[in-house]
């Protein structure tokens, strides 16, 4: 699969679109905490942060 593919792309936004979601119920069912005590700046940077390391991750091993 290349690289430059639409197929390559769409799987890898697909992981990446899991791996966000993944990283937020980790890190809301990491305490104990009430809808409005989320501190949803830190939600948003390592969730992001995990999916952007997929995406990362993607392309480093690609298989050809």
């Amino acid at each position: 699969m290349k690289i430059l593919s639409f197929e390559f792309w769409n799987y890898a936004l697909e992981r990446a679109i899991k791996t966000v979601a993944q990283a937020a119920l980790a890190f809301i069912g990491s305490g104990s905490m009430g809808l409005f005590t989320i501190d949803w700046a830190g939600l948003a940077s390592v969730s992001l942060g995990a999916g952007f390391l997929s995406v990362l991750t993607s392309i480093a091993f690609k298989k050809d």
